[in-house]
């Protein structure tokens, strides 16, 4: 029978990668910023001409708006203060162009 080693998170360096992703991840600021302005009516959808400076990080009200949660909540999950649900874990994953593995900090 096979051993089936459980995986654990280590919530402390997860919350630092979100934190870091949000300020330097370029597939979230492009999706944040053409969701923002799709939501607006301002998007083209080209990212290459979109108005959104790509050398200033997304704020925590930003990202807030895309998850569609206070942006306390964002606060929280960047200071290891709540956890993220895994489907938001998959979403920031996806939008970053990222495993989850990757987001993720696992130890055992």
């Amino acid at each position: 029978m096979i051993e089936l080693k459980r995986k654990y998170i280590d919530w402390a360096n997860t919350a630092k990668n979100l934190k870091l992703l949000r300020r330097d991840n370029i597939n979230l600021r492009r999706y944040v910023c053409s969701r923002l302005n799709y939501d607006k009516g301002e998007c083209s959808g080209e990212c290459e001409t979109c108005r959104f400076d790509m050398d200033e990080s997304i704020s925590q009200l930003e990202l807030a708006k895309v998850f569609n949660v206070s942006e306390s909540m964002i606060v929280n999950w960047e200071n290891n203060k709540s956890r993220p649900q895994l489907d938001d874990l998959l979403f920031y994953s996806q939008i970053c162009g990222l495993d989850l593995y990757d987001v993720v900090v696992f130890c055992e």
